[in-house]
């Protein structure tokens, strides 16, 4: 474990050392929140609530969604892309440690800087400028918190699962950036799946996304009852051990076929 916690470690340093492009990506982020924040004013146009939000409730789902995403988010599929289409990766198989493992480690360790660096001044600055309700609740920022921290997990799957398909495909740059659309539309970044239509939201119910930025960022704005929390906690929760199959599945096959290009 000590290892794994070492990349944890080198990673955040690493991360530490371009952290200007950090303070940059938070005034981006707060012209962006901005940008929602006038647009859902508009939609709202003096409505009391759309959907069982408020116009509040929407400026902080739509800031803590995003902020949030800067945790979650990493390019660890890239990565292995590089590294599979490099060669690197032979070596790194060959190392007293699970690839996949450390992969994961890495992005958390990039997680936890943006963190630190990115969502919390973010949070703090945005909440200076717009109108925004947070929770005195302590349950509610617990149960935030590992929610987010699932939705970290179910994110980094799909990285993982995107990134093993390199093996297989040699060139998935467009399949990496048809995933992170996919993500951003249906995980409900961009919009609240409770305003998408409701035979949308019957399909959703049945995948992963919601469970990365949906899920905490509802909790987080107060807008789930207790019991539609744990609710959502344990639908993460399972999304989290369901993709541990098709991970393994693959990273099994993909061995076994390895081609190394360029090494």
């Amino acid at each position: 474990m000590d290892k794994y916690l070492e990349m944890i470690r080198i990673r955040f340093l690493m991360m530490l050392a371009y952290r200007t492009n950090y303070y940059t990506g938070i005034l981006i982020y707060s012209i962006n929140i901005g940008a929602y924040y006038f647009l859902w004013n508009a939609i709202y146009g003096g409505k009391s609530d759309i959907e069982g939000l408020t116009a509040v409730q929407m400026t902080t789902y739509v800031a803590v969604a995003w902020m949030a995403r800067a945790f979650y988010f990493n390019n660890i599929d890239r990565e292995m892309a590089m590294e599979i289409k490099e060669g690197k990766v032979a070596v790194e198989l060959i190392r007293p440690y699970s690839y996949l493992g450390m992969k994961t480690m890495q992005g958390l360790g990039e997680g936890i800087f943006r963190l630190f660096f990115f969502s919390m001044p973010g949070m703090i600055i945005v909440a200076f400028i717009f109108p925004m309700e947070f929770s005195a609740d302590g349950l509610t920022w617990l149960l935030f918190a590992v929610s987010i921290f699932l939705s970290f997990l179910i994110n980094t799957q799909l990285n993982l699962l995107t990134g093993i398909t390199t093996f297989f495909l040699y060139n998935n740059a467009g399949l990496i950036r048809a995933k992170r659309v996919i993500i951003d539309l249906f995980s409900g970044l961009l919009l609240p799946i409770s305003f998408f239509p409701g035979w949308a939201q019957g399909v959703m119910q049945y995948l992963p996304f919601q469970g990365i930025s949906y899920i905490p960022s509802m909790i987080f704005t107060g807008s789930f009852s207790m019991e539609e929390a744990y609710s959502g906690l344990l639908m993460q929760f399972v999304w989290v051990i369901v993709l541990c199959l098709p991970i393994q599945v693959l990273w099994v096959i993909a061995k076994k076929q390895l081609i190394i290009q360029g090494g």
